[in-house]
């Protein structure tokens, strides 16, 4: 039995994606404004998509825009979304705007990263958080996955290591079986390494979050805050770098690490 040669380019990668996503072909081109007929001829090379209907089937499937444009380039289009440098003087505005709300954040840790948790920008509650850290996890790029997970981040003071971990390594897995990426799967990996063995729920597990149960650093020994952490990032982005930028806050989740953060910024 001869089986059929696998199809690359842009057909290839069109129904790779929708296999990722899980979508019948029907669904797609209800999505889209167009035939099923004409996703399946997409699909097999035997029609040449339009620029147009590759952004509007990319948008269907939810495909980032960094990989959009690889489908644009798969079809001999050139790219339709750029990805200008952070420190770029266009992207000024963004830089501000990030930087208030880290601000705004205070007493509470935040963080700006990017698509490999690398850190972006962070306001001074989470310089204060990470005091101790291991120097060397934190020159540039600083990984935040790497530096709550390593034993010589804050991994020594998570009481709940076991849950925590699994949660940080299950979210990088997740994004990387999303949109897959070389870093991101090497990353899994690392944290999977330095994770404990997966833990069962606990009675007291909190139903809505995993919840950061922290020793604070530093005198009076013993006390312990509970954070809750939330993720933000720019939904009608059209430029790479932006799109691909999250921000994470850690809120108190109870009135005792209210007090303990703001203690901390005050030092």
């Amino acid at each position: 039995m001869i089986s059929e040669p696998a199809i690359g380019g842009f057909p290839g990668a069109l129904r790779e994606w929708r296999t990722r996503r899980r979508v019948s072909q029907l669904e797609l081109a209800v999505r889209a404004g167009t035939t099923q007929r004409h996703v399946s001829f997409l699909e097999s090379g035997r029609s040449a998509p339009g620029r147009s209907m590759i952004i509007r089937l990319a948008e269907s499937l939810g495909v980032p825009i960094r990989e959009r444009n690889e489908l644009l380039l798969a079809a001999g289009f050139a790219p339709a979304y750029p990805q200008t440098r952070m420190d770029a003087a266009r992207l000024e505005p963004i830089r501000a705007a990030l930087e208030r709300i880290l601000r705004g954040h205070l007493p509470y840790p935040a963080v700006v990263v990017d698509r490999h948790g690398d850190l972006v920008s962070a306001n001074a509650a989470f310089g204060a958080l990470t005091a101790g850290v291991a120097a060397h996890l934190l020159e540039p790029p600083v990984s935040v996955p790497r530096v709550l997970l390593h034993p010589e981040g804050l991994a020594p003071r998570i009481v709940n290591l076991d849950e925590w971990a699994w949660h940080i390594v299950d979210r990088v897995r997740d994004e990387n079986t999303r949109n897959p990426d070389d870093r991101l799967r090497r990353l899994a990996a690392e944290l999977t390494a330095l994770a404990p063995p997966r833990p069962r729920p606990s009675p007291d597990h909190m139903g809505f979050a995993v919840p950061l149960r922290l020793r604070a650093d530093g005198p009076p020994d013993g006390r312990e805050m509970t954070l809750v952490t939330t993720l933000t990032h720019f939904g009608t982005a059209t430029d790479v770098t932006v799109a691909e930028l999250r921000l994470e806050a850690f809120l108190p989740a109870d009135a005792a690490t209210g007090a303990m953060l703001a203690e901390l910024a005050g030092r």
